[in-house]
């Protein structure tokens, strides 16, 4: 005879301690959840709209210098420290966890044109308008002892940047030629040049070390290997490019800042047309720099504002401004993946957040776990209208809404102009050219 008995494993439902939460029993049957999906649709509908009345990117302001902010250099191996350089010729060491300036000197006459750490970061290099190229301890100085550089090497010719080798111990610098340096010796220990007058930034690849690449004032974006005695290739685009920098974990992609609004996103193997086109700013993009997961990055405009992207999406997913900010020179994502820092015009270096809604301070594992659910929750319902539609609304500043509509209209009355051309001239005479051909001129090997 066959008895049915009714077991019990008191591991299932009963707890180890009063600290853990009770076990609770559940079914995941379909069939005992009929309304599932519109309760969780109901869900993520809050959690989108819970996600924009939570988004206040804005962290803190570092104010000290008197002069507009130029450009930025992060340690490679100190998360809290950040070296900012200025117009007029000042350096200033933040330390980001207290929000204060820990030290700052006077490295140029001049404008700070670039600022890089050391692969290791003890050193930390900046060049300036002055043709000089000084080496800077990472430690402060003894109280009572006067700021010196490590050592100064004077360039035969105006530099414009530098980008350290982050494995190696040589260093890049752009200006009428690119020359690669050794910090044992105050000559370069080669030079590259591809008749173009300036060479206005320089970026080390930080996977294959040994490239690096260049954008030049004839419009171009040039590639150089270190261990070769000439430049790879160059492609010319329709208006000048601003800044470059490389995906940290797509070896052979990068994104340039372009004049024209744009920012394009290329494949080191196929240059002739971008991967893709970056649209959103309504004036002169001017620097770009990457996440250091690779699937995001930040760029800084003319127009005031700052820009996170999707690095596979055309149109950005945050805008970042302020009242008070002006002109944004210069921009920088944090490698611990959670902070950008934006300096502008006015003097001033901002700290935001890169999850506009993420909160700060110490999150318990039912909120982490919560907040999982809501992002899960978020992604699967995100391409429903009113979802989508809440996610995607952004408040942008006037003057960039009405460039936005002038730009728009524009845009649209030369497509209008362009079919009637096609609609009154003989079959095949004016070809359809993509986007993405249109900015590209010509590629030279």
């Amino acid at each position: 005879m066959k008895v049915k008995m009714i077991s019990r494993n008191p591991d299932n439902y009963v707890r180890e301690t009063k600290l853990q939460q009770h076990k609770l029993p559940r079914n995941y049957d379909p069939a005992l959840h009929p309304l599932e999906g519109p309760r969780e649709y109901v869900r993520a509908l809050n959690a989108t709209k819970l996600d924009r009345v939570f988004a206040k990117p804005f962290v803190c302001n570092l104010s000290g210098h008197r002069d507009g902010v130029s450009c930025f250099g992060k340690h490679p191996k100190l998360l809290s420290t950040l070296a900012t350089g200025a117009y007029d010729g000042e350096v200033r060491i933040w330390d980001l966890a207290n929000r204060t300036s820990i030290r700052n000197f006077v490295a140029h006459d001049g404008f700070v044109r670039g600022i890089a750490y050391a692969g290791n970061g003890d050193r930390l290099l900046t060049v300036g308008d002055d043709k000089t190229i000084k080496m800077w301890s990472s430690q402060a100085p003894e109280p009572g002892e006067e700021e010196e550089p490590i050592n100064t090497i004077l360039s035969r010719h105006i530099l414009h940047g530098i980008s350290h080798n982050r494995r190696e111990n040589s260093f890049a610098t752009c200006g009428e030629v690119c020359a690669i340096w050794d910090d044992q010796h105050n000559d370069p220990i080669k030079t590259l040049k591809w008749g173009v007058d300036t060479l206005h930034t320089i970026s080390y690849n930080p996977v294959e070390t040994t490239v690096l690449a260049c954008c030049a004032s004839d419009r171009s974006i040039i590639l150089y290997d270190q261990r070769e005695a000439q430049p790879l290739r160059k492609v010319v685009l329709t208006m000048k490019s601003n800044k470059l920098a490389w995906n940290p974990m797509e070896a052979f992609n990068f994104t340039v800042a372009n004049e024209d609004c744009n920012l394009y996103t290329f494949d080191t193997r196929q240059l002739q047309t971008p991967l893709k086109i970056h649209f959103d700013h309504v004036s002169a993009v001017t620097d770009v720099d990457y996440a250091p997961t690779g699937q995001e990055f930040v760029s800084s405009s003319y127009d005031k504002t700052v820009r996170i992207y999707h690095a596979h999406q055309s149109h950005s997913r945050d805008i970042y401004h302020t009242k008070r900010m002006q002109h944004v020179v210069c921009v920088a994502w944090s490698l611990d993946n959670r902070y950008i820092f934006s300096g502008s015009d006015e003097m001033n270096v901002r700290m935001w957040k890169a999850n506009a809604s993420e909160k700060l301070g110490i999150i318990r594992p039912r909120e982490r776990a919560n907040f999982n659910y809501q992002e899960a929750l978020k992604e699967k319902y995100a391409a429903h209208p009113q979802i989508k539609r809440i996610a995607r609304h952004r408040q942008v500043p006037r003057h960039v809404l009405n460039a936005q509509r002038k730009m728009r209209a524009v845009k649209d009355k030369e497509l209008l102009k362009e079919a009637n051309v096609r609609r009154h001239s003989k079959k095949g005479k004016v070809p359809y050219v993509s986007e993405k051909q249109k900015h590209v001129l010509r590629q030279d090997v």
